[in-house]
């Protein structure tokens, strides 16, 4: 087999390739570059599941990056088991075919407990002592120390939250390029996520994400050359792209006020008790998954949210199936933002009784995606010297609540998850001008693409 890489540059789309990224242009211009239809949701999740088993979400379970566990009554994001993805990937079947075949997973989702031969994923430490510690988790395990020991800890809060930029990308490139030095796979997964968070903080901005693209486009150029010089075979691909959004949808707040939702209070604060709720919904960027305990209650459901500003469809049982989404992980609907909306997570009515969790990053514990925790409050006075002194707290072990995220959806200016009106704005798959033949791809047919370029 081809020595292969496959490189998952986060929104990455036609729109934005251009003059802030000249190397992906110039290489571009000497391959072949087609669009992938968005798959729905088109979030990291379900796409790179998509990509990695050849089937749809209805067929493979990752409805979105996570989902109401109904057994369990309880919201979870973000999960990690690859076990969670009930469908064979793309190694299990080239390791049948070749003993001798290896694949390396850097920091693709559900890279925890599967069966590549070398993974690492973030996997912060949580003492007991209330801190959060940047570490990874890998296999085998004593990668992540041998890894750490060359690079210096993972920098987790790099990858998410206020201080988001390209260390941890770059984080990951290098990390990739030691262990193909160590353990030459014949097949590697990077994640690079950095276009991510301008995209979502500013939109199609180029004013104020060039500098980014330009990190991205320079990290790219060393990946790539380094891949090259090694023999591989090399294929660029994204997950969705980002579009410009002016209007958060407050969906739960929606279904809370017609009766439906209900909260527990907690310290004088609210907390959403989804074991409870007739219906809520579980919001992951531009699509939202609506649970609704009794069906009785779905018409009436249905027609509350056709009927509310920024929705563009609520599918049931039938729209369900005609998007590939229909599982019984998701919800009883599935509803779409209109190009210009995304949906909030918010279900307290006031400010002032939002959990604890709500103006902090919290991404397992909140129900539903936040992109606003990319954000430092602008209106808290001396934001600097109260970071300051919360770190101060957490490096003298002290326990501390870092509250410095705002609730203010309306500062969120991209999003994703639904398939956009222009190709330009879809994913791309860059690669072998004898193998990217087409220049438009089903989501499914990504996955016997990759198999195509390791032939």
């Amino acid at each position: 087999m081809n020595k292969t890489v496959v490189i998952d540059i986060v929104a990455l789309s036609s729109r934005v390739i251009g003059q802030h990224t000249p190397f992906l242009k110039r290489w571009m211009e000497k391959h072949a570059k087609a669009v992938i239809e968005p798959v729905v949701p088109a979030v990291t999740c379900s796409a790179q599941s998509t990509y990695l088993t050849g089937k749809w979400p209805g067929e493979h379970g990752i409805v979105g990056n996570g989902w109401y566990f109904r057994d369990l009554s309880e919201v979870k994001l973000w999960k990690q088991s690859n076990r969670l993805v009930q469908s064979q990937k793309i190694w299990e079947e080239l390791k049948a075919k070749d003993p001798n075949f290896t694949c390396a997973n850097m920091f693709w989702w559900y890279n925890m407990y599967s069966s590549v031969d070398y993974a690492v994923t973030p996997r912060p430490l949580y003492p007991a002592d209330g801190r959060k510690l940047p570490d990874v988790h890998s296999q085998p395990m004593g990668l992540r120390d041998r890894l750490q020991k060359e690079l210096g800890q993972f920098p987790l809060f790099s990858f998410w939250g206020p201080n988001a930029n390209i260390a941890s990308s770059k984080w990951i490139a290098e990390a990739s390029m030691l262990v193909d030095q160590w353990h030459d796979p014949t097949l590697t997964f990077i994640y690079l996520p950095h276009l991510d968070y301008c995209l979502q903080k500013y939109g199609i901005d180029f004013d104020k994400i060039s500098k980014e693209l330009g990190e991205i486009d320079d990290l790219c150029k060393d990946l790539v050359e380094y891949y090259e010089k090694k023999g591989a075979k090399v294929l660029l691909l994204s997950e969705y792209g980002i579009t410009t959004v002016s209007r958060p949808v407050h969906i739960n707040r929606v279904l809370r006020e017609a009766g439906y939702i209900q909260v527990k209070g907690e310290l004088g604060l609210e907390t959403l008790d989804e074991g409870t709720c007739k219906a809520f919904a579980v919001a992951d960027h531009q699509v939202a998954h609506v649970y609704v305990q009794d069906p009785k209650d779905l018409p009436q459901v249905k027609q509350l949210l056709e009927n509310t500003p920024g929705i563009a469809r609520v599918l049931d049982i039938e729209g369900k199936k005609a998007y590939h989404v229909n599982h019984e992980r998701a919800g009883e609907l599935v509803v779409l933002a209109n190009p210009d909306s995304w949906f909030t997570y918010y279900f307290w009515l006031d400010d002032r009784k939002a959990p604890d969790y709500a103006r902090t990053v919290d991404i397992h514990r909140k129900p539903g995606y936040d992109p606003v925790e990319m954000f430092a409050d602008p209106s808290i006075t001396w934001l600097k010297a109260k970071i300051g002194m919360k770190l101060l707290k957490k490096k003298l072990g002290f326990r501390y609540l870092m509250d410095v995220i705002p609730l203010d959806a309306t500062l969120v200016k991209g999003s994703h998850g639904i398939v956009p009106q222009n190709e330009l704005d879809w994913p791309v798959i860059i690669g072998d001008k004898q193998l990217v033949a087409s220049k438009k791809y089903s989501p499914i047919s990504i996955y016997d693409l990759i198999k195509a370029h390791l032939k």
